[in-house]
């Protein structure tokens, strides 16, 4: 077996914020060891949501922390996407952050603003937190992958562009997942579903893929 030698760079802020997030998870685990094992076992199960999800909030200090962890997972990946191709700070990083969580914070007050004029605030409210927790869970697996890329070995552009698309893909299952679920209640008011389709799901992630690109 031969051994390839990695350069590192300075990755000493990378460690601090993998430490602090894999830290957050340990603390929500032991503050809430059954919610927890719960929302692990959402690929198998649906037990989560029947009995966690249940008029539950977003933001309640559980679903608070996950996001705090999707948002740095998310942020941490990019990053070392745009780091493959070009030179940047850290401090690039920082803007990342601050971007993703503004772009996820108005689109989900955006979705909610829908729900109270179209009288379907429950609706909207159920299915944003199912999307959300989702997007939690995917993130918890881009936490681990963050972790290998940055100290296990050195990615590929292919590699990291695979993957983007295989977590994009993970999330996009969902939604589409949720859309049968709710199809009756869609085909019911389709002209709204696709104002909606258009204007908060489509739109907003052209306008990532703008910025990031």
């Amino acid at each position: 077996m031969h051994y390839l030698e990695r350069s590192l760079e300075n990755f000493d802020w990378i460690t601090i914020i993998l430490v602090t997030c894999f830290c957050l998870l340990a603390i929500i685990k032991l503050a809430h060891p059954k919610r927890f094992g719960e929302f692990i076992m959402l690929p198998v199960s649906n037990k989560y949501f029947l009995v966690q999800g249940k008029n539950d909030e977003l933001s309640h200090p559980f679903n608070v922390v996950l996001f705090i962890i999707q948002v740095t997972s998310i942020s941490l990946f990019i990053f070392s996407v745009i780091q493959f191709t070009h030179d940047v700070e850290p401090i690039f990083f920082i803007n990342i952050v601050l971007f993703y969580s503004v772009f996820m914070i108005v689109k989900m007050l955006l979705e909610k603003i829908v729900g109270v004029l179209f009288s379907i605030e429950a609706l909207i409210n159920n299915y944003l937190y199912h999307k959300l927790t989702f997007l939690n869970l995917f993130s918890i697996l881009l936490f681990i992958v963050n972790i290998l890329i940055f100290y296990l070995f050195e990615p590929s552009k292919s590699t990291l562009i695979t993957i983007g698309v295989c977590y994009f893909l993970l999330n996009l299952g969902y939604i589409f997942y949720s859309y049968i679920k709710h199809r009756s209640l869609i085909f019911g008011n389709f002209f709204y579903f696709i104002l909606y389709l258009c204007a908060l799901e489509i739109s907003p992630l052209l306008l990532l893929y703008k910025v990031i690109v």
